[in-house]
Protein backbone atom coordinates (compact mmCIF):
# COMPACT_ATOMS: atom_id res chain seq x y z
CA UNK A 1 0.00 0.00 0.00
CA UNK A 2 0.82 3.24 -0.65
CA UNK A 3 1.18 6.09 2.36
CA UNK A 4 -1.41 7.89 2.37
CA UNK A 5 -0.82 11.45 0.95
CA UNK A 6 -1.49 14.68 2.75
CA UNK A 7 -4.31 17.25 0.98
CA UNK A 8 -2.57 20.04 -1.06
CA UNK A 9 -2.64 23.40 0.93
CA UNK A 10 -2.06 26.28 -0.88
CA UNK A 11 0.68 29.08 0.49
CA UNK A 12 -0.57 30.89 3.47
CA UNK A 13 -0.78 34.85 2.82
CA UNK A 14 2.07 36.92 3.60
CA UNK A 15 1.13 38.01 7.30
CA UNK A 16 0.80 42.06 7.24
CA UNK A 17 3.66 43.96 9.68
CA UNK A 18 2.30 44.83 12.97
CA UNK A 19 1.84 48.25 13.43
CA UNK A 20 3.99 50.02 16.46
CA UNK A 21 2.12 50.17 20.32
CA UNK A 22 1.92 53.83 20.06
CA UNK A 23 -0.19 53.74 16.45
CA UNK A 24 -3.28 51.68 18.73
CA UNK A 25 -2.92 53.89 21.90
CA UNK A 26 -2.86 57.06 19.79
CA UNK A 27 -5.83 55.68 17.80
CA UNK A 28 -7.59 54.86 21.12
CA UNK A 29 -6.93 58.24 22.46
CA UNK A 30 -8.35 59.75 19.18
CA UNK A 31 -11.50 57.95 19.51
CA UNK A 32 -12.18 58.55 23.59
CA UNK A 33 -11.51 62.33 22.72
CA UNK A 34 -13.91 62.46 19.92
CA UNK A 35 -16.26 60.70 22.04
CA UNK A 36 -15.51 63.47 25.18
CA UNK A 37 -16.11 66.06 22.34
CA UNK A 38 -19.72 64.65 21.22
CA UNK A 39 -20.87 63.96 24.53
CA UNK A 40 -19.27 67.60 25.57
CA UNK A 41 -20.77 69.52 22.91
CA UNK A 42 -24.35 67.44 23.00
CA UNK A 43 -24.43 68.25 27.14
CA UNK A 44 -23.78 72.37 26.43
CA UNK A 45 -26.13 72.58 23.38
CA UNK A 46 -29.00 71.06 25.37
CA UNK A 47 -27.95 72.99 28.48
CA UNK A 48 -27.78 76.11 26.43
CA UNK A 49 -31.04 75.26 24.37
CA UNK A 50 -32.52 75.11 27.82
CA UNK A 51 -30.94 78.29 29.16
CA UNK A 52 -32.71 80.41 25.80
CA UNK A 53 -36.32 79.16 26.58
CA UNK A 54 -36.14 79.83 30.52
CA UNK A 55 -37.54 82.80 31.57
CA UNK A 56 -36.09 82.81 34.81
CA UNK A 57 -32.72 83.31 32.99
CA UNK A 58 -34.48 86.95 31.57
CA UNK A 59 -36.67 88.38 29.40
CA UNK A 60 -34.18 88.76 26.58
CA UNK A 61 -32.18 86.10 24.74
CA UNK A 62 -28.65 88.21 25.54
CA UNK A 63 -29.66 87.75 29.10
CA UNK A 64 -30.33 84.15 29.06
CA UNK A 65 -27.25 83.90 27.32
CA UNK A 66 -25.30 85.88 29.80
CA UNK A 67 -26.33 83.90 32.54
CA UNK A 68 -25.86 80.14 30.99
CA UNK A 69 -22.51 81.42 30.13
CA UNK A 70 -21.53 82.18 33.98
CA UNK A 71 -23.00 79.01 35.05
CA UNK A 72 -20.78 77.04 32.69
CA UNK A 73 -17.47 79.06 33.79
CA UNK A 74 -17.45 82.15 31.02
CA UNK A 75 -18.44 84.50 33.45
CA UNK A 76 -15.23 86.52 32.42
CA UNK A 77 -15.52 86.44 28.40
CA UNK A 78 -19.41 87.50 29.41
CA UNK A 79 -18.84 90.41 31.00
CA UNK A 80 -15.61 91.47 28.24
CA UNK A 81 -18.39 90.84 25.85
CA UNK A 82 -20.71 93.43 27.96
CA UNK A 83 -18.60 95.47 28.53
CA UNK A 84 -17.67 96.01 24.83
CA UNK A 85 -20.96 95.88 23.88
CA UNK A 86 -21.44 99.13 26.64
CA UNK A 87 -18.07 100.85 25.49
CA UNK A 88 -19.34 100.27 21.75
CA UNK A 89 -23.04 101.92 22.40
CA UNK A 90 -22.32 104.47 24.86
CA UNK A 91 -25.65 105.92 26.93
CA UNK A 92 -27.14 109.11 25.21
CA UNK A 93 -25.36 112.47 26.02
CA UNK A 94 -27.92 115.49 26.14
CA UNK A 95 -31.15 115.62 25.59
CA UNK A 96 -34.48 116.24 26.97
CA UNK A 97 -37.40 113.48 28.35
CA UNK A 98 -40.55 113.67 27.94
CA UNK A 99 -42.65 115.92 29.48
CA UNK A 100 -44.68 112.99 31.08
CA UNK A 101 -41.70 111.26 32.31
CA UNK A 102 -41.83 112.49 36.38
CA UNK A 103 -45.06 110.84 37.39
CA UNK A 104 -48.56 111.44 37.83
CA UNK A 105 -51.25 110.95 40.54
CA UNK A 106 -51.38 112.80 43.78
CA UNK A 107 -48.14 115.09 44.97
CA UNK A 108 -49.84 116.10 49.01
CA UNK A 109 -52.44 114.29 50.76
CA UNK A 110 -53.67 115.31 54.00
CA UNK A 111 -53.44 112.85 56.98
CA UNK A 112 -53.87 112.78 60.27
CA UNK A 113 -50.68 112.88 62.68
CA UNK A 114 -49.90 109.59 63.90
CA UNK A 115 -47.20 106.46 64.27
CA UNK A 116 -45.69 107.30 61.02
CA UNK A 117 -42.89 108.77 59.24
CA UNK A 118 -43.39 112.17 57.74
CA UNK A 119 -43.89 112.61 53.64
CA UNK A 120 -40.12 112.71 51.77
CA UNK A 121 -39.16 116.38 50.54
CA UNK A 122 -38.87 116.75 46.95
CA UNK A 123 -35.82 115.57 45.43
CA UNK A 124 -32.65 117.89 44.42
CA UNK A 125 -32.23 117.17 40.62
CA UNK A 126 -28.77 116.05 39.81
CA UNK A 127 -29.34 117.91 36.70
CA UNK A 128 -28.26 121.66 36.84
CA UNK A 129 -31.96 122.64 36.42
CA UNK A 130 -34.86 120.91 37.11
CA UNK A 131 -37.55 120.36 34.97
CA UNK A 132 -41.25 120.81 36.00
CA UNK A 133 -41.88 117.75 38.24
CA UNK A 134 -38.93 116.69 38.25
CA UNK A 135 -38.33 114.85 42.04
CA UNK A 136 -41.51 115.52 42.76
CA UNK A 137 -43.10 112.67 45.32
CA UNK A 138 -46.70 111.12 44.21
CA UNK A 139 -48.55 108.82 46.30
CA UNK A 140 -48.74 104.98 44.99
CA UNK A 141 -49.84 101.91 46.22
CA UNK A 142 -52.63 100.20 48.67
CA UNK A 143 -52.87 102.92 51.51
CA UNK A 144 -53.46 101.76 55.46
CA UNK A 145 -56.88 100.99 56.92
CA UNK A 146 -56.97 104.83 57.63
CA UNK A 147 -55.90 106.23 54.35
CA UNK A 148 -52.09 107.09 55.29
CA UNK A 149 -49.80 106.62 52.20
CA UNK A 150 -46.66 103.73 52.89
CA UNK A 151 -45.44 104.57 49.68
CA UNK A 152 -44.24 107.37 47.28
CA UNK A 153 -42.49 107.30 44.00
CA UNK A 154 -40.47 110.50 42.20
CA UNK A 155 -38.24 110.92 39.02
CA UNK A 156 -35.16 112.47 38.51
CA UNK A 157 -32.69 112.49 35.74
CA UNK A 158 -29.47 110.39 36.72
CA UNK A 159 -26.91 113.49 35.98
CA UNK A 160 -26.45 116.28 34.04
CA UNK A 161 -24.95 114.73 30.79
CA UNK A 162 -27.18 112.08 30.25
CA UNK A 163 -30.14 114.11 30.49
CA UNK A 164 -33.05 112.46 28.02
CA UNK A 165 -32.89 109.50 30.99
CA UNK A 166 -34.86 109.30 33.90
CA UNK A 167 -34.36 106.92 36.81
CA UNK A 168 -37.24 106.04 39.49
CA UNK A 169 -37.34 106.50 43.36
CA UNK A 170 -38.95 104.78 45.73
CA UNK A 171 -39.62 105.75 49.20
CA UNK A 172 -41.14 103.28 51.58
CA UNK A 173 -42.36 103.93 55.47
CA UNK A 174 -41.12 100.69 57.59
CA UNK A 175 -43.36 102.19 60.12
CA UNK A 176 -46.46 100.61 58.22
CA UNK A 177 -44.87 98.25 56.04
CA UNK A 178 -43.00 95.10 56.97
CA UNK A 179 -40.14 93.52 54.49
CA UNK A 180 -40.19 89.85 53.72
CA UNK A 181 -36.93 88.49 51.90
CA UNK A 182 -38.06 86.11 49.08
CA UNK A 183 -35.39 83.20 48.35
CA UNK A 184 -34.78 81.14 45.14
CA UNK A 185 -33.35 77.94 43.65
CA UNK A 186 -30.82 80.01 41.70
CA UNK A 187 -30.45 82.58 44.13
CA UNK A 188 -29.22 82.09 46.71
CA UNK A 189 -29.81 78.26 45.73
CA UNK A 190 -30.85 74.97 47.41
CA UNK A 191 -33.62 75.44 49.49
CA UNK A 192 -37.02 75.12 49.95
CA UNK A 193 -37.51 78.01 51.57
CA UNK A 194 -40.15 79.25 54.12
CA UNK A 195 -40.91 82.10 51.48
CA UNK A 196 -40.02 81.65 47.89
CA UNK A 197 -41.68 82.50 44.26
CA UNK A 198 -44.64 82.39 43.49
CA UNK A 199 -46.48 85.07 46.48
CA UNK A 200 -49.20 83.03 47.45
CA UNK A 201 -52.41 84.65 47.63
CA UNK A 202 -52.39 84.58 51.54
CA UNK A 203 -49.54 87.00 51.57
CA UNK A 204 -51.06 88.99 48.47
CA UNK A 205 -53.59 90.49 50.63
CA UNK A 206 -51.35 92.99 52.17
CA UNK A 207 -48.81 93.44 49.23
CA UNK A 208 -47.54 97.20 48.24
CA UNK A 209 -43.87 96.58 47.22
CA UNK A 210 -41.98 93.89 45.49
CA UNK A 211 -38.37 94.53 43.75
CA UNK A 212 -35.09 92.69 43.08
CA UNK A 213 -32.81 91.98 45.11
CA UNK A 214 -28.70 91.52 44.19
CA UNK A 215 -26.24 90.13 42.10
CA UNK A 216 -25.49 86.08 41.32
CA UNK A 217 -24.30 85.01 44.46
CA UNK A 218 -20.88 84.03 42.77
CA UNK A 219 -20.35 87.89 42.25
CA UNK A 220 -21.56 89.47 45.07
CA UNK A 221 -18.75 89.25 47.30
CA UNK A 222 -21.10 88.27 49.94
CA UNK A 223 -23.11 86.37 52.52
CA UNK A 224 -26.66 85.23 52.64
CA UNK A 225 -29.00 83.99 56.07
CA UNK A 226 -32.83 83.25 56.39
CA UNK A 227 -34.84 80.68 58.15
CA UNK A 228 -32.56 80.65 60.41
CA UNK A 229 -29.89 79.28 58.23
CA UNK A 230 -26.70 80.62 56.89
CA UNK A 231 -27.05 79.47 53.20
CA UNK A 232 -23.72 81.13 52.37
CA UNK A 233 -20.90 82.60 54.79
CA UNK A 234 -21.88 85.98 55.65
CA UNK A 235 -18.79 88.65 55.21
CA UNK A 236 -17.32 91.13 57.96
CA UNK A 237 -17.30 94.53 56.38
CA UNK A 238 -20.41 94.10 53.45
CA UNK A 239 -23.11 96.14 52.00
CA UNK A 240 -25.83 93.92 53.93
CA UNK A 241 -30.43 94.79 53.67
CA UNK A 242 -31.13 92.87 57.08
CA UNK A 243 -34.32 92.27 58.08
CA UNK A 244 -35.54 91.74 61.50
CA UNK A 245 -38.50 89.56 62.67
CA UNK A 246 -40.61 92.40 64.14
CA UNK A 247 -40.58 93.28 59.92
CA UNK A 248 -38.45 96.40 59.95
CA UNK A 249 -35.74 96.33 57.54
CA UNK A 250 -32.24 98.52 56.85
CA UNK A 251 -29.44 98.91 55.08
CA UNK A 252 -25.63 98.88 56.77
CA UNK A 253 -22.20 97.39 56.84
CA UNK A 254 -22.15 93.99 58.38
CA UNK A 255 -20.21 94.36 61.39
CA UNK A 256 -20.87 97.65 62.36
CA UNK A 257 -23.97 98.84 61.86
CA UNK A 258 -25.83 95.33 62.08
CA UNK A 259 -24.40 92.47 63.79
CA UNK A 260 -26.14 88.97 64.04
CA UNK A 261 -28.63 88.57 66.94
CA UNK A 262 -31.60 86.51 67.79
CA UNK A 263 -33.65 89.17 66.15
CA UNK A 264 -32.51 88.90 62.75
CA UNK A 265 -34.63 87.56 60.30
CA UNK A 266 -32.86 87.37 56.86
CA UNK A 267 -29.36 89.17 55.49
CA UNK A 268 -28.96 89.68 51.93
CA UNK A 269 -25.66 90.97 51.50
CA UNK A 270 -23.61 92.28 47.98
CA UNK A 271 -20.69 93.96 47.45
CA UNK A 272 -19.65 97.41 49.78
CA UNK A 273 -21.46 100.15 50.92
CA UNK A 274 -21.74 102.79 48.03
CA UNK A 275 -23.18 105.66 50.43
CA UNK A 276 -21.85 105.99 53.91
CA UNK A 277 -22.55 109.03 56.40
CA UNK A 278 -25.04 110.19 54.07
CA UNK A 279 -22.58 110.89 51.27
CA UNK A 280 -20.84 108.65 48.45
CA UNK A 281 -18.33 106.60 49.24
CA UNK A 282 -14.36 107.16 48.23
CA UNK A 283 -13.27 105.50 44.66
CA UNK A 284 -16.50 104.87 43.05
CA UNK A 285 -15.40 106.01 40.10
CA UNK A 286 -11.99 104.06 40.23
CA UNK A 287 -12.34 100.42 37.88
CA UNK A 288 -12.06 97.95 41.07
CA UNK A 289 -13.87 94.86 40.06
CA UNK A 290 -13.08 93.73 43.78
CA UNK A 291 -15.29 95.76 45.21
CA UNK A 292 -17.52 96.60 43.11
CA UNK A 293 -18.33 93.97 41.76
CA UNK A 294 -17.19 91.30 38.43
CA UNK A 295 -19.97 92.41 36.42
CA UNK A 296 -19.07 95.58 34.59
CA UNK A 297 -17.48 97.55 37.49
CA UNK A 298 -19.07 100.61 37.96
CA UNK A 299 -17.73 102.60 35.39
CA UNK A 300 -20.66 102.19 32.75
CA UNK A 301 -24.11 104.12 32.46
CA UNK A 302 -26.05 100.84 32.58
CA UNK A 303 -29.41 99.98 34.55
CA UNK A 304 -28.72 99.69 37.97
CA UNK A 305 -30.52 99.89 40.51
CA UNK A 306 -30.11 100.32 44.89
CA UNK A 307 -31.20 100.62 48.19
CA UNK A 308 -30.76 102.85 51.35
CA UNK A 309 -31.76 104.11 54.44
CA UNK A 310 -32.25 107.55 55.56
CA UNK A 311 -31.56 108.91 58.75
CA UNK A 312 -35.00 108.13 59.96
CA UNK A 313 -35.53 104.64 58.97
CA UNK A 314 -37.31 105.27 55.61
CA UNK A 315 -36.42 102.69 52.83
CA UNK A 316 -35.00 104.43 49.52
CA UNK A 317 -35.35 102.19 46.35
CA UNK A 318 -33.48 103.53 43.13
CA UNK A 319 -33.70 101.89 39.28
CA UNK A 320 -33.50 103.00 35.71
CA UNK A 321 -31.04 103.18 33.25
CA UNK A 322 -28.24 105.13 32.24
CA UNK A 323 -26.84 104.90 35.56
CA UNK A 324 -22.76 104.81 36.35
CA UNK A 325 -22.21 103.15 40.21
CA UNK A 326 -21.79 107.25 41.06
CA UNK A 327 -24.54 108.18 40.00
CA UNK A 328 -26.59 105.59 41.62
CA UNK A 329 -24.60 106.98 44.95
CA UNK A 330 -25.63 110.32 44.61
CA UNK A 331 -29.40 109.57 43.41
CA UNK A 332 -29.70 107.96 46.58
CA UNK A 333 -27.87 110.83 48.84
CA UNK A 334 -30.11 113.76 47.08
CA UNK A 335 -33.44 111.17 48.22
CA UNK A 336 -31.91 111.10 51.77
CA UNK A 337 -30.16 107.47 52.23
CA UNK A 338 -27.57 108.25 54.93
CA UNK A 339 -26.30 104.79 53.97
CA UNK A 340 -26.81 102.30 50.76
CA UNK A 341 -25.83 99.76 48.97
CA UNK A 342 -25.84 98.43 44.78
CA UNK A 343 -28.11 95.61 44.44
CA UNK A 344 -28.81 94.23 40.60
CA UNK A 345 -27.98 95.18 37.09
CA UNK A 346 -28.91 94.96 33.84
CA UNK A 347 -32.13 95.62 32.03
CA UNK A 348 -33.39 91.81 33.00
CA UNK A 349 -32.62 92.56 36.68
CA UNK A 350 -34.19 96.07 37.76
CA UNK A 351 -37.43 95.40 38.83
CA UNK A 352 -39.78 97.20 40.48
CA UNK A 353 -43.34 97.13 40.91
CA UNK A 354 -46.15 98.63 43.10
CA UNK A 355 -49.62 97.13 44.14
CA UNK A 356 -52.90 98.12 44.32
CA UNK A 357 -56.03 96.39 45.25
CA UNK A 358 -59.04 95.86 47.53
CA UNK A 359 -57.77 95.69 51.16
CA UNK A 360 -57.37 92.63 52.45
CA UNK A 361 -58.20 90.88 49.01
CA UNK A 362 -55.61 88.41 47.47
CA UNK A 363 -53.86 90.14 43.98
CA UNK A 364 -51.86 89.19 41.47
CA UNK A 365 -49.23 90.52 38.64
CA UNK A 366 -51.92 92.62 36.87
CA UNK A 367 -52.39 94.62 40.16
CA UNK A 368 -49.08 95.79 39.63
CA UNK A 369 -47.53 98.61 38.01
CA UNK A 370 -43.56 98.97 37.17
CA UNK A 371 -41.73 101.84 38.66
CA UNK A 372 -40.72 102.78 34.81
CA UNK A 373 -42.48 101.56 31.81
CA UNK A 374 -39.12 100.71 30.68
CA UNK A 375 -38.34 98.28 32.92
CA UNK A 376 -38.75 94.69 30.56
CA UNK A 377 -39.86 92.29 33.76
CA UNK A 378 -43.33 92.68 34.17
CA UNK A 379 -44.91 92.99 37.94
CA UNK A 380 -46.19 89.13 36.98
CA UNK A 381 -43.06 87.71 37.61
CA UNK A 382 -43.11 87.57 41.44
CA UNK A 383 -46.17 85.48 41.37
CA UNK A 384 -44.77 83.14 39.24
CA UNK A 385 -43.62 79.88 40.05
CA UNK A 386 -40.32 79.61 37.67
CA UNK A 387 -38.79 82.97 39.22
CA UNK A 388 -35.87 81.20 41.17
CA UNK A 389 -33.97 84.67 42.01
CA UNK A 390 -34.34 86.14 45.22
CA UNK A 391 -36.32 89.28 45.77
CA UNK A 392 -38.17 91.82 48.18
CA UNK A 393 -41.61 92.51 49.40
CA UNK A 394 -43.05 95.24 51.54
CA UNK A 395 -46.24 94.44 52.93
CA UNK A 396 -48.78 96.21 55.33
CA UNK A 397 -48.50 95.73 58.94
CA UNK A 398 -51.05 94.16 60.29
CA UNK A 399 -52.21 96.73 62.54
CA UNK A 400 -52.49 98.70 59.16
CA UNK A 401 -55.01 96.31 57.68
CA UNK A 402 -57.80 97.24 59.84
CA UNK A 403 -58.10 93.40 60.88
CA UNK A 404 -56.15 93.83 63.83
CA UNK A 405 -56.50 95.58 67.18
CA UNK A 406 -53.02 95.34 68.29
CA UNK A 407 -51.85 98.92 69.05
CA UNK A 408 -47.85 98.19 68.96
CA UNK A 409 -45.61 100.99 67.93
CA UNK A 410 -43.13 100.13 65.52
CA UNK A 411 -39.80 102.14 65.46
CA UNK A 412 -37.82 101.93 62.02
CA UNK A 413 -33.76 100.83 62.47
CA UNK A 414 -31.95 103.42 61.06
Amino acid sequence: MSPARHAYRPPAAPRAARHPTFVYWRRRVLVALLVTIVVVVGYLGISLGFALTNQSYGVSFQARFAEWGRQHGLGAEVTWAESEYYRLHPAKVGGTPPLNAFGSGPTTIKISAGAHLPAPKTIPTPAATPLPGEGVWHVVGRRTASGVPTTYEAFVRPDAIHTSYVVGVVWMDPTLLQAQLYSGSSIPGGGPYSYTAPISAKSSRTLVDAFNAGFLMQDSEGGYYTDGKTILPLRKGAASAVIFKDGTMTVGMWGRDVTMSNQVASVRQNLNLIVDNGQPVAGLSDANTAMWGLTLGGAFNVWRSGLGVTKDGALIYVGGPSLSISDLANVLVRAGAVRAMELDINTDWVQYSVFNGKANSPINGANGTSLMSSMIGPPARYFASWWTRDFFTMSLRPVETGTSSSTTTIKPKS
